[in-house]
């Protein structure tokens, strides 16, 4: 399941490159989580890194983590 969420919101973010060569990578609907990257696959790869820690964070302090979809 949780995996499954990972994925989801994975594509759901917005990339674009900055300053030459390094990408950017935001979850809008998820504040605060977002990333970069020498590449696509590197910023992808942190933006996942990302979420994972944003989601133990709001576990760990009881905050609410929204479901925009169905599994």
């Amino acid at each position: 399941m949780l995996q499954d969420y990972i994925a989801t919101y994975l594509k759901k973010a917005k990339y674009e490159r900055i300053s030459g060569k390094q990408f950017y990578a935001e979850i809008k609907e998820l504040r605060d989580v977002s990333a970069t990257g020498k590449s696509r696959e590197e910023c992808r790869k942190n933006l996942a890194s990302t979420l994972e820690g944003w989601i133990i964070f709001r576990l760990r302090r009881n905050l609410p983590i929204p479901f925009s979809f169905n599994f």
